[in-house]
């Protein structure tokens, strides 16, 4: 990806977007997190801990960032879904004593947004980092390659691998369209490219 996850919403739109990547980043990061209705779920206290960062950081993106966030799943319980939440988890995540009317939790896929947005922590780069690779492969194997072959270091490998074929191809047309040659001396001309480059 030519652009940083962290200033470009569609890079990250797009990223979230794509179930094949999330199902593969949920089984490969483990972050962790609740089973809650069927669904992975993190509080706010989880969320923090995980990315190693204040409650006032937290509270920032979830005031600039809400219309997103809230669009990638994170969602306040209030009402019957809170008390199905206290339930579950009393004692654990909600303390004894706690009177919560209002509880804020973050879907697998929120919290890899936050991730995505986080700039003042070390563990959200390392999940961005991790993401791309799960990207990289998802995409590697969706179009038949392997990723033991990608320069990663390259950010523009994938489109020129995958243009290389219709390259290869146009050279091989233009020599047996153009020039009177046997397959010898059309590998020869291949060969003499290849050393070129």
């Amino acid at each position: 990806m030519a652009k940083d996850l962290t200033s470009s919403l569609y890079d990250r739109q797009n990223i979230l977007n794509n179930h094949y990547v999330l199902d593969q980043a949920e089984t490969r990061l483990a972050l962790g997190g609740l089973q809650f209705e069927g669904k992975t779920v993190f509080t706010k206290e989880h969320v923090i801990n995980l990315f190693d960062v204040s409650e006032i950081t937290i509270e920032k993106y979830l005031v600039k960032y809400a219309d997103e966030l809230k669009k990638n799943g994170y969602a306040l319980l209030t009402g019957e879904q809170l008390r199905k939440f206290k339930d579950l988890f009393f004692g654990t995540v909600i303390h004894y004593g706690t009177k919560t009317t209002i509880l804020g939790v973050f879907s697998f896929r929120a919290v890899l947004n936050l991730a995505m947005l986080l700039i003042e922590s070390d563990n959200a780069r390392l999940i961005r980092s991790r993401l791309l690779d799960i990207v990289l492969d998802v995409f590697t194997e969706r179009t038949g390659s392997h990723t033991k072959f990608i320069n990663q270091h390259d950010e523009s490998y994938l489109v020129s691998a995958i243009q290389e074929v219709s390259y290869h191809r146009q050279f091989t047309d233009a020599l047996s369209k153009y020039v009177k040659v046997n397959q010898w001396i059309s590998t020869r001309f291949i060969d003499l490219i290849y050393q070129s480059i």
